[in-house]
């Protein structure tokens, strides 16, 4: 029930997320709708094709795709004077796919008995993956490749999951309302890793 809990917050989650980047960035229709699709499964093809699963386990998953169908049409035919204000909820819904995904990842690794560190490498591609593909396509810097905080608490998820920390429901949960909050934080107080910034040669 967990599992089938985050996924369908996962997929609702990215599938507004990409659809609200695509209309950001003009897109027509079709537009819209694919890149509202690969963000919500890109992470778990990504995944698949690491960790060993057919990519062809995910067209298995038809009501996920019928939720993501809708939540994309509800998206698009929503009145544009309020999408406006939805905008600035965009990186809300992408810290939720976030988090639902690096744990719906974290989990699948486990099932399949695979030690920490793929654990980790699973929460992290199903976490970011469609992201990275969404933001690709639209023609921005991949978040996860900023120095704003992103991928480090789908590794901090991975972390707790592999490590058996969290296994109960409740846990899952209240790890997915953690890691949603400091994804939340991260961009809302500009946390950042350290980097170093290189000037062209020739520069002073």
């Amino acid at each position: 029930m967990t599992w089938e809990v985050l996924s369908i917050i996962g997929t609702v989650a990215f599938a507004i997320s990409g659809a609200i980047i695509a209309m950001e960035e003009e897109y027509d229709i079709l537009g819209v709708y694919i890149l509202g699709i690969v963000t919500a499964f890109g992470g778990g093809a990504i995944r698949n094709l690491l960790i060993g699963v057919p990519v062809s386990a995910l067209w298995e998953q038809g009501m996920f795709f019928q939720i993501a169908l809708l939540s994309i049409t509800a998206v698009f035919l929503f009145p544009n004077n309020l999408l406006r204000h939805w905008r600035r909820w965009g990186n809300f819904f992408d810290a939720m796919g976030l988090s639902a995904f690096a744990i719906q990842g974290a989990l699948y690794a486990v099932d399949m008995g695979h030690p920490l560190s793929a654990v980790i490498v699973a929460a992290v591609l199903t976490g970011s993956g469609g992201g990275i593909v969404r933001d690709l396509l639209a023609g921005r810097k991949p978040l996860v490749l900023r120095s704003e905080i992103y991928a480090v608490w789908a590794i901090l998820a991975g972390g707790v999951v592999g490590l058996g920390i969290a296994t109960d429901p409740w846990h899952l949960y209240a790890l997915f309302a953690a890691t949603t909050s400091l994804r939340v934080f991260s961009y809302l107080y500009n946390w950042r890793l350290p980097f170093r910034k290189l000037h062209p040669i020739g520069d002073h």
